[in-house]
């Protein structure tokens, strides 16, 4: 009899990548495509001038996040990324925790990326071609203070 796959581990496939959640705050919204989940911790060089080895010790120094891009379709009315973006006033903006969530077949989250303090510094609208035959798709770019990890 054959193998349906019902009886397999968990951890022998990993997961689709195509299921996922964006929270803005309390808002949820659809996207196509989330980029820029990344974490990176600079290093800082030394070396003291009577160090016996001629090359440098490296060192973990300060964490640096990436900046999450985010596309999604035009919709008729919906200017929310705009109306975020013109909030912009001398130093001062709303900032937002966003929350993105990758999903399991039931909907329920596996692996939740949470962004602290986020808000818009780019937003990139769509182009436009007489000849073309795609979706309108704008993108929003965002910064954030802090980037966690969980398990759903």
């Amino acid at each position: 009899m054959a193998d349906d796959g019902s009886a397999q581990s968990a951890t022998v496939w990993p997961m689709p990548k195509f299921y996922f959640q964006v929270k803005w705050d309390a808002n949820v919204m659809s996207f196509q495509e989330v980029s820029g989940l990344d974490i990176q911790s600079e290093e800082i060089k030394y070396r003291h001038g009577d160090s016996p080895q001629f090359s440098v010790i490296k060192m973990p120094g300060m964490k640096k996040f990436g900046n999450i891009t985010m596309k999604k379709g035009i919709f008729k009315g919906d200017n929310k990324f705009w109306d975020w973006l013109n909030q912009i006033k001398m130093n001062t903006i709303k900032r937002v925790p966003v929350t993105i969530s990758l999903l399991d077949e039931a909907g329920a989250p596996t692996m939740v990326w949470t962004l602290a303090n986020a808000w818009p510094t780019k937003i990139t609208g769509t182009d436009l071609k007489s000849e073309g035959n795609e979706v309108a798709v704008e993108s929003i770019e965002i910064v954030h203070e802090g980037l966690t990890i969980s398990n759903g």
